[in-house]
């Protein structure tokens, strides 16, 4: 085989092994119910998160949801996620206000709930509602606690 024909078929496969990795980044959609909402006054806010050091920081999120509050269940979706390690605060955003309002800057005054529904005392830490995402539809249920 002569070195033009070798160096065609190196590129050929490089080529192909290129479009193959592509093929290979998978991609997720995350459906997510929300359970326990009172009222219809204001808004639901989900923030998706995948990184610690920016969780529930909403402006730092990877993306928020809004959808009009309802009593019993809403749902919102995330589409197109790269699959990774992932967590969710939500609220009810009772006034409109655009943020969770605190009692003394600490203790919620409006609905809220995190991914795995765990039960935390202080500010809520990534690892306790990471949850993963991969290729495919992943399907997660928050309660909204008041």
């Amino acid at each position: 085989m002569s070195a033009h024909a070798m160096i065609s078929h190196l590129l050929v496969f490089l080529l192909s092994a290129s479009a193959a990795s592509t093929a290979l980044a998978q991609e997720g959609t995350l459906n997510v119910s929300l359970t326990g909402i009172q009222h219809e006054r204001g808004s639901i806010r989900v923030g998706l998160y995948s990184d610690t050091k920016t969780f529930r920081k909403e402006a730092q999120a990877v993306a928020v949801q809004q959808v009009a509050a309802a009593p019993g269940t809403v749902q919102v979706s995330f589409a197109s996620l790269p699959a990774g390690r992932y967590a969710i605060m939500a609220y009810h955003d009772e006034d409109g206000n655009g943020e969770l309002n605190r009692r003394f800057g600490m203790f919620p005054t409006e609905g809220y709930g995190l991914s795995n529904n765990p039960t935390v005392m202080g500010p809520p830490a990534f690892e306790d509602s990471a949850f993963e995402v991969s290729d495919g539809p992943t399907v997660i249920s928050i309660d909204i606690r008041y």
